[in-house]
């Protein structure tokens, strides 16, 4: 018998429209999950599932199983060039931007009206109800949906709450104004926190009815708000790879889509263009930039028979390239590939008043329906069975629960933004309260990410320091090489005015020469053996270039990376905070090894690939710690994304910010131990938010049900309740950093 074919998988991605919370996640993967060898992973930030299924289930059979739980679905579609160029997200906000101004016009007036008795005048209430009216049907129009949609498929959200609430208090006025004697022009309605008599003229609530939208929509907009910007990362890897190529065959050459390109043809890349694919150099000698790719400064020469990766600039000469990877075989493509893995994952923590929605709507809608029974059981008047039911509805109503943890949120950012630190939202922070382990990037994090001249060393008795720099800066200045413009640059700025170079030549690979006032100057890559007053130490960080002059070697110029100030307190900040730092880079063993040594860091990995930064964050996780990454390159992008907590630099890439959690906006890292600690503070007032807003619903949800507390003052009570949120979270704004931070010295 021979044995049975291997199923191997499919994976497919859908965009999933209509989930507003964690109950609405839970759903959609368990209606994928009836589906035989079906498993889903939905993600409520980026709205999308990730979904493995076997080859025999079409996409059109998933999407109808989301659809069947109530939300839309749809298989997602490459964007066009319109597309790319809009946020895809600004209509939707625009949208409800507009729905929360209309709304606020509309209901202060009522809310002042119905609480302020020496405020209403003849007729007032009929002006409350015609500017209600348009609150409880168009602005609460998205929650009445939502619950009528979670009706149909037996379920219950926050929405069903919301619109349950805005319902029974409109409707319930409207018939006291239209029925019950409330539309009197003289009548006048007292503020009383406990139930009245009503003299045979029932209470209107119209204070409710627009109180509940208003409050709701604030809180979800500061919320859409704080989770606005999620694939930034894949749209700037889309815009990193080349769209257009230049193709060599036969002597000519045509410009073609990049999507038509082929193993084995040959594409041209001019100075200062970008490597459209994976390929090996046929033709030309030049220096490539792959900082655009790695992250790394130093430039590499490339010659035929050389590698060069897709997205790298060429920084010299013409170059000839045959394409070795296309599509998705490319480095760029692989890379792409891990942050997409990386950003489809779940969220490590989901937000707690989401978490328990499923069983806190319920529990109120059980509640008010117990209530209302419980009064006409006893014999009470209808109305008294109303207000007490409807008490419940209002008084239970979620908004503080919901403002707890965006307010808190944006006055966090909003405060970490003056100290350099930008954050993503609330699982960034729960990442910087709880991690142990940084990941450090070395280029352009540690270090500068710019090469410079660190250290000249000339002959005894030689031109003198001065002489020599100048000569070689003038040389130089016909050089395109990095190094040489590091040479030339500084030179400048010790000597002045350069000279003028004649007889210019550059050799790939080996240095230029020319003659500056007559004198052959000649700056390369220095020979096996120097002169014993020129050494070169093997452990430090930086490339030398010796220098002669007419022959003779006159100096060694250390060109190279430079620690950034302030990185020695940023590293050792993060130690008194409990976080072990670990140096993981691209570049040579020993300049990594180099800048660990300045900085105190134990833990080292050099030559790192970017699989092989994502490899180590996942060794680092199994191993039980909570980890960050610290980058600022392409390379950083997917041990970002996979990192409990991604920290880009600000001088970074597109691609290294839109992954990350965190940015630091000013490229300075001593402003990671202050987003640390403003986490923590953060967190800390985030739990007393929800405390509160639990703690709240716990007094006030049965002093509903006894009849104790009124729709007005429990709709009073709710705005106080949001309000005290509000107020407890603006206090981080006036949060301050550790004192001295920036004046210590090593």
């Amino acid at each position: 018998m021979g044995a049975e074919p291997v199923i191997v998988p499919v994976t497919t991605d859908l965009t999933v429209g209509g989930m507003t919370c964690a109950a609405c996640v839970r759903r959609v993967e368990k209606k994928l999950g009836k589906l035989d060898g079906v498993t889903a992973t939905v993600n409520l930030a980026t709205g999308r599932a990730r979904v493995n299924h076997p080859p025999r289930i079409t996409p059109q059979e998933l999407v109808a199983a989301v659809e069947k739980a109530g939300y839309t679905a749809a298989l997602p579609e490459p964007p066009n060039k319109e597309q790319r160029q809009r946020d895809p997200e600004t209509e939707e906000a625009r949208q409800e931007r507009e729905r929360l101004l209309v709304t606020a016009v509309l209901a202060v007036p009522v809310l002042v009206l119905s609480m302020v008795p020496g405020l209403q005048f003849r007729n007032w209430q009929w002006l409350c109800f015609v500017l209600t009216a348009p609150v409880a049907v168009w602005s609460a129009w998205p929650f009445h949906l939502r619950a009528v949609r979670g009706l149909r498929h037996s379920t219950a959200t926050m929405d069903t709450l919301v619109s349950l609430g805005v319902v029974a208090s409109f409707s319930w006025s409207a018939y006291a104004l239209f029925l019950g004697g409330a539309g009197d022009p003289g009548m006048r309605m007292p503020f009383t926190l406990v139930p009245s008599a009503s003299d045979g003229v029932p209470h209107i609530y119209l204070e409710a009815a627009v109180g509940v939208p208003l409050f709701v929509l604030a809180g979800r907009l500061l919320e859409a708000r704080a989770r606005r910007g999620t694939g930034a990362a894949l749209r700037s890897l889309a815009q990193l790879a080349a769209k257009e190529v230049s193709v060599r065959e036969g002597g000519t050459e045509r410009l073609v889509p990049i999507e038509e390109l082929r193993a084995g043809q040959v594409f041209v890349v001019r100075p200062g263009e970008r490597a459209a694919t994976d390929g090996e150099v046929v033709e030309g000698s030049s220096a490539v930039d792959l900082s655009l790719v790695t992250g790394e400064s130093e430039p590499v020469e490339v010659g035929p028979g050389s590698a060069v990766t897709g997205g790298a600039v060429n920084a010299g000469g013409l170059l000839l390239v045959r394409a070795t990877a296309v599509g998705a075989d490319t480095q760029l493509a692989r890379i792409t590939r891990l942050v997409t893995e990386a950003q489809a994952g779940k969220a490590n923590a989901q937000r707690l008043a989401d978490s328990v929605a499923g069983g806190f709507v319920p529990a109120v809608l059980t509640l008010a329906v117990t209530t209302l029974g419980f009064w006409l059981g006893a014999g009470a008047e209808p109305q008294a069975a109303i207000t007490a039911s409807v008490a419940v509805l209002v008084v239970a109503c979620p908004c503080a629960l919901g403002l707890a943890t965006p307010t808190a949120l944006m006055a966090a950012t909003g405060r970490g933004a003056r100290l350099g630190v930008l954050v993503s939202g609330p699982q960034a922070l729960e990442g910087l309260r709880h991690l142990d382990t940084v990941v450090l990037d070395k280029t352009g994090t540690l270090t500068s990410g710019h090469m410079t001249v660190a250290r000249v060393t000339a002959v005894p008795d030689g031109l003198g320091r001065e002489a020599v720099l100048r000569l070689a800066g003038a040389v130089e200045q016909g050089s395109e090489h990095p190094l040489g413009r590091a040479v030339t640059t500084y030179a400048r700025r010790t000597v002045g005015t350069l000279p003028d170079v004649t007889e210019f030549g550059a050799e790939p690979g080996r240095g230029v020469r020319g003659r500056v006032e007559g004198r052959l100057v000649e700056v390369g890559a220095p020979d096996d053996e120097l002169p014993a007053t020129l050494t070169i130490d093997p452990s430090a960080a930086h490339t030398p270039v010796l220098v002669r002059i007419d022959g003779v070697a006159e100096a060694l110029i250390e060109v190279g990376d430079v620690v950034r100030p302030g990185s020695y307190r940023a590293v050792d900040r993060l130690r008194r905070l409990g976080v072990r730092p670990v140096l993981a880079t691209g570049d040579r063993e020993a300049p990594a090894r180099a800048v660990a040594k300045e900085l105190g860091i134990d833990e080292v990995h050099a030559r790192c690939t970017p699989e092989d930064k994502a490899a180590l964050v996942r060794d680092l996780q199994e191993a039980g710690c909570r980890v960050a990454v610290i980058g600022d390159g392409v390379n950083d992008a997917a041990a970002l994304a996979g990192a409990d907590l991604g920290i880009a630099m600000g001088g970074g890439t597109d691609v290294a910010i839109g992954a990350a959690d965190v940015t630091l906006v000013r490229g300075d890292i001593e402003a990671l131990a202050d987003a640390v600690r403003l986490a923590r503070s953060t967190l800390g007032t985030i739990r007393a938010n929800l405390v509160w807003a639990f703690g709240y619903n716990v007094v006030t949800v049965p002093l509903a049900m006894v009849g104790l507390l009124s729709p007005m003052p429990a709709a009073a009570a709710m705005s106080v309740s949001s309000l005290l949120v509000v107020g407890n979270s603006l206090r981080l704004r006036a949060w301050q950093p550790e004192p001295g931070r920036g004046k210590a010295a090593r």
